[in-house]
């Protein structure tokens, strides 16, 4: 835009404020008015409709999984990402902030006049990266299985006893903190222990209940496991293929 321009834009621009209205009282006027209506609207909606309340909280529940709401997805899922304890503040606070004042910052950085999308490519790249990225981990954190539950459905050849033994395994294998370092179908974490899905195609029987009585580091010892637990726990991971 060359000088020439910018003045016929400015003296367009106080043509029109001219012949315009002022901010208050008339536009503050119908925000309030719109403003009402809305608060109105949903008092009359809590009153007919009425609140959807859940159970009732227990304290003293061990089995109850803690979730965000689905808005918290997507820093959930930055959480499962960045795993040593030491980057959580990094996770939480870090990243989320420095993302949200490149974006604030984003109109002195892209001082381009230009409105099309395609002629815009810094503001039009930081947006659709921060929509698909906020999509992809709210996606993710959404799909992510509890950690202490396992739903891998038990192989259909499996009957009767075979079938106790695999389920009961399963519930040792949820209760025990193997997913804190494990997968396990679509629940867990994918380290920094090996994705535990099919362990039972890679390692005999015997290696896997050796290696839960004696493991390397950091991986804990399952010795002090009751013997009903363990070889539950064992034929779980055995049956996994």
């Amino acid at each position: 835009m060359n000088q020439r321009e910018k003045e016929q834009s400015l003296r367009d621009y106080s043509l029109l404020k001219s012949q315009g209205k002022p901010f208050f009282p008339y536009a503050v006027a119908k925000d309030a008015a719109m403003a009402a209506i809305v608060l109105v609207v949903i008092m009359l909606l809590s009153v007919i409709l009425g609140a959807e309340l859940g159970p009732k909280a227990d304290g003293t529940t061990t089995t109850y999984v803690p979730r965000p709401e689905w808005y918290f997805f997507f820093l959930f899922e930055l959480l499962r990402v960045i795993k040593p304890p030491s980057l959580v503040p990094l996770a939480t606070i870090g990243i989320p902030t420095l993302a949200m004042i490149l974006l604030i910052l984003l109109p002195f950085y892209d001082r381009g006049p230009e409105r099309r999308p395609e002629r815009r490519p810094i503001a039009t790249t930081a947006g659709v990266f921060t929509i698909v990225a906020i999509a992809y981990l709210t996606y993710a954190g959404a799909q992510a299985g509890a950690p202490t539950r396992i739903d891998m459905k038990a192989p259909g050849d499996l009957h009767g006893q075979a079938l106790a033994q695999f389920n009961a395994g399963r519930l040792v294998a949820a209760q025990s903190g193997c997913l804190a370092c494990h997968k396990i179908g679509d629940n867990g974490n994918d380290g920094p222990g090996p994705v535990l899905t099919k362990v039972g195609a890679r390692v005999p029987t015997e290696a896997i209940a050796r290696t839960l009585q004696n493991p390397t580091a950091p991986m804990p010892s399952y010795r002090n496991l009751p013997p009903n637990k363990l070889n539950a726990l064992v034929n779980f991971l055995s049956q996994l293929k």
